[in-house]
């Protein structure tokens, strides 16, 4: 399995963590994890298969060329599959609402197809972007879109500016003194917070504690539970091992020996070398 990552052009870099990517190799049977609840929004366009996922419950299903996996509560399990190829972009949290007009909370744990989300302009690009010639040509299609897509103003700046500080002291920042930095009340911060990202403060203060904890094991084996629960605030590992099999149905013993001998989507900080940045030639 090949994988990839780039930087933005700066335009889009205040809203786009990354473009990544896997590709598979010919005939490469690739068991791909399952995806677990968090803060973030991933864009997806397959130049190989599109992936086949499932969620508990429910039968088998397919994703269309180009779909936008948000997943708050519901884990999807990505089944095993050959002729993987796909370009990814991993939106900042609360970032997406600066490219489509469909509410937070419609978005939260629906499984989007491009079309849906863009419309006639969407179809345009999956068009152009099946025809590329080469992943260059694929990556600045892609970003082209997006910076076409990008609204300058925000409809709440206030709560797009907070969202990644409660993301980032996720573990030491409570909603009250957030609340005060930002010179509001408090059910006035969540009434606002809601209405911008779908979810209140809460729950969004404890999906980045839930997403971090799990990322710290799946980047450092040698990190134990414990250090891991702790380093990001939860009380104890018996609090985390709740957390984890409330929103998995599996405890985090279960999910790590599988998800540790498959590729993940856990990814290192784009502070490492190596990544570079698209051109914006279509920009």
């Amino acid at each position: 399995m090949k994988t990839f990552h780039f930087l933005p052009a700066s335009e889009l870099c205040p809203y786009i963590d990354r473009f990544w990517g896997w590709e598979g190799e010919p005939d490469e049977m690739v068991h791909l994890p399952m995806l677990l609840p968090g803060t973030g929004a991933e864009l997806y366009f397959h130049y190989g298969e599109p992936l086949r996922y499932q969620i508990a419950g429910h039968d088998p299903v397919q994703a269309e060329p180009g779909h936008l996996f948000c997943i708050r509560k519901v884990p999807i399990n990505l089944l095993p599959m050959r002729n993987v190829g796909f370009v990814a972009v991993r939106f900042k949290i609360g970032a997406l609402r600066r490219f489509t007009d469909i509410p937070a909370k419609v978005l939260a744990d629906s499984r989007f197809g491009f079309s849906e989300l863009w419309g006639a302009s969407g179809n345009t690009l999956l068009r152009h972007f099946s025809y590329a010639n080469d992943m260059q040509e694929r990556l600045s299609l892609v970003q082209g879109f997006l910076a076409h897509c990008l609204r300058q103003k925000s409809s709440d700046s206030l709560i797009e500016q907070a969202l990644p500080v409660l993301y980032r002291q996720h573990s030491t920042l409570t909603i009250k003194t957030l609340a005060e930095k930002l010179h509001l009340g408090v059910r006035q911060l969540e009434r606002r917070w809601l209405a911008y990202y779908g979810h209140t403060p809460k729950e969004t203060c404890c999906m980045s504690r839930f997403q971090h904890a799990v990322r710290e094991l799946m980047l450092n084996p040698a990190t134990t539970t414990l250090c891991a629960a702790l380093s990001h605030g939860y009380y104890d590992q018996a609090h985390f091992i709740h957390d984890f099999q409330s929103r998995t149905g599996f405890s985090p013993g279960q999910y790590l020996r599988a998800a540790r001998n498959k590729t993940h989507f856990y990814n290192t900080s784009l502070r490492n070398t190596g990544i570079v940045r698209i051109p914006n030639h279509h920009l």
